[in-house]
This record gives structure tokens, sequence and C-alpha cells, in this order.
């Protein structure tokens, strides 16, 4: 599973662990990503998406039926 949000299209970042002693280390920053599975009325079955923290917030906003159709806009595949 690739670690980006498929609503809100947050990947990891990258940067530097410092130690105590100043060493730089290259690391990497993961979103929250979570998988989910919604209903989905308007088309009778369920839809698993995977989601950061945020995206899963977005969807309780908004609503699936808007979530599904921005994921499709950006050539998601539900």
């Amino acid at each position: 599973m690739s670690a980006h949000c498929q609503l809100t299209g947050r990947k990891p970042g990258f940067g530097n662990a410092i130690s105590h002693s100043h060493r730089r280390t290259r690391r990497r920053f993961d979103p929250n990503i979570q998988t989910k599975r919604y209903w989905l009325p308007s088309e009778g079955r369920f839809v698993r998406l995977t989601l950061s923290a945020k995206g899963i917030k977005t969807v309780d906003k908004l609503g699936i039926e808007k979530a599904v159709a921005v994921v499709r806009a950006r050539g998601g595949r539900i």
C-alpha cells in the first residue's frame, strides 16, 4: 500500500533525523494512513478508501458522495 491519501493527496515528507551529537541522516515522515470502508448509497455498495487522518475528517464534513466525486475528479479509481 503506498503511503498517500486518495482524497487530500498527502504523501510522505522527507528530511533529516538529527542525533544528540548532531549527525544528520535522511528520514521519512509518513502521513497517518488508514484504510476505511464506507457505504455508498448511490451505487448500493461499500467503497474502500485509503485516507489520512485529515482525509477521514474531510469525509465526515463533506459526506461520502462528495468525497468520492473529488477522488474520481483527481483520477482515482474506486
